[in-house]
């Protein structure tokens, strides 16, 4: 009797526990909720976080009703930017906000804290047009920046032509040069691109195309400066196409010929983890990851994330040394998902919140 009061005992003192921490099971750990539903129609995407000068961290997110939001009588701007506010490294996060909302749809948003404290958000937007098929048409990518920790932001700024995308955040490099990856997509052809901007991403550079060799390639190009000063791009694949990389050795003005991974992927995130291993986080298969311990030579077996299918992964480092990655689920409802892991040569430790 005392044995099975103990256990009975423990069970709700472990379901309270997980309360607290929002935690929810999934296999070798557990994830915490960003946000289940901004109140735009509990469709939430396309994550994307970064730490604040003040410590805190940031995530940034499409709300909407659907993949795609046009607007429509009950959500008469569209799709719009929101993002939550963490003060204890993911635990935990505030109520959603909205950081930017246009007459239309806008998605795909990215953030990044450079070293002098101003805030860039990224995104592209979706104007609707019934005559065309799908029925909306393509604005281009823009900036809205903050100068002070997100309280207030700046006006939309078109980066280049309405021909480029984005899926990634700003990169700022060693130089203090800031790159961003792009993308576009042509009945012809589709590959990957990046735009330098050195004065704090007021302005932009006509965008570098990077060769993409044999492949069609969706692109959502992410950028990350390796050991030596070299440039690594990682671009996505079209759909059998496997991901693919190139590399930039005269800071972003040339790039090589786009080669293959060796393995599928949408959406690639590439981040620093604090032992110095590179991450790539992907979709396909679900939620996943690859990581480099020699400068993206190499690339480990996949470690998969979680079970869901949205992906669109963003990584940021935590204080206690571990990797928080952020991430969506998909389908209708979709949330934004949050897990921890230590990453070292003998593979991936998830942790408990």
């Amino acid at each position: 009797m005392k044995c099975t009061i103990a256990r009975a005992m423990w069970g709700l003192l472990f379901a309270a526990l997980m309360l607290v921490t929002q935690g929810r099971r999934v296999r070798g750990g557990e994830f915490v909720y960003v946000c289940q539903d901004a109140g735009a129609g509990g469709y939430e995407a396309f994550p994307d976080v970064c730490r604040l000068a003040d410590g805190r961290l940031m995530a940034v997110f499409y709300a909407g009703y659907g993949h795609v939001a046009l607007p429509n009588q009950s959500l008469p701007k569209g799709g719009r930017i929101c993002y939550c506010l963490s003060a204890d490294e993911g635990r935990t996060w505030s109520k959603a906000e909205i950081l930017y909302d246009s007459p239309d749809d806008d998605r795909d948003p990215s953030i990044a804290c450079l070293r002098s404290g101003r805030l860039i958000c990224t995104f592209f937007s979706l104007r609707s047009n019934p005559a065309a098929s799908p029925p909306w048409e393509g604005l281009g990518s823009f900036t809205v920046v903050s100068d002070d920790g997100g309280r207030t932001w700046s006006d939309a700024r078109p980066i280049c032509s309405d021909r480029y995308y984005c899926s990634s955040p700003v990169r700022e490099l060693s130089d203090g040069r800031l790159m961003l990856g792009l993308y576009y997509a042509t009945p012809e052809d589709a590959s990957g691109a990046v735009t330098v901007s050195t004065d704090q991403g007021d302005s932009w550079s006509q965008p570098v195309e990077i060769d993409n060799g044999p492949y069609r390639l969706d692109a959502e190009t992410d950028v990350a400066e390796l050991a030596d000063g070299s440039l690594f791009a990682a671009l996505r694949g079209d759909g059998q196409t496997p991901m693919c990389w190139s590399r930039s050795r005269d800071g972003g003005k040339t790039w090589s010929v786009a080669e293959s991974f060796g393995f599928r992927g949408h959406c690639p995130y590439l981040h620093r983890e604090p032992g110095g291993g590179l991450l790539v986080g992907h979709r396909i298969p679900a939620t996943s990851m690859h990581y480099s311990f020699d400068e993206g030579e190499t690339w480990s077996a996949n470690v998969e994330i979680d079970s869901v299918g949205g992906a669109y992964p963003s990584f940021v480092n935590l204080k206690d040394g571990s990797v928080l990655v952020i991430y969506y689920e998909e389908g209708e409802g979709s949330s934004i998902r949050a897990r921890r892991f230590k990453l070292s040569r003998q593979g991936v430790e998830w942790l408990a919140w």
